[in-house]
């Protein structure tokens, strides 16, 4: 089974991390519940050398649903390979009355169902954005 459902690698992501972002910060759903529908119980994350399992996204994530984020991805270069894909995308976020761009490299291999069971990213803060008035 083809984990990205015959989708452009680039269109992939964007959905992904999209319908991920949504689901945390748009609805009250229990956070665990949402941390297994978008990744597998055995799930590890990398980023900038951090590990996290599932219990430290959860973690991670309680902050994000207080804060209410929006992002946006500009990607720049996306492929995959089997249940690998990586991407070089631009992450844009406005929380608040602060706005900041994030450069990300992610290595990700998926579930044949799409659910994320590893992940690698390097990221760089740009510039600050203009928040936003």
């Amino acid at each position: 089974m083809d984990p990205f459902e015959g989708a452009e690698p680039a269109g992939f992501i964007v959905g992904f991390c999209g319908d991920f972002e949504r689901a945390v910060t748009d609805t009250e759903e229990d956070l665990a519940t949402i941390v297994d529908r978008f990744h597998t119980p055995d799930m590890e994350q990398t980023n900038d050398g951090l590990r996290m399992d599932r219990s430290r996204l959860i973690a991670h994530l309680r902050p994000i649903r207080k804060n209410r984020p929006s992002s946006r991805l500009e990607v720049h270069e996306a492929t995959s390979d089997g249940d690998l894909l990586t991407s070089r995308y631009t992450m844009h976020v406005t929380m608040k009355r602060k706005a900041f761009s994030i450069d990300v490299h992610f290595f990700g291999r998926f579930a044949p169902d799409g659910r994320l069971r590893e992940a690698h990213s390097l990221t760089r803060m740009e510039k600050n954005a203009e928040a936003p008035t």
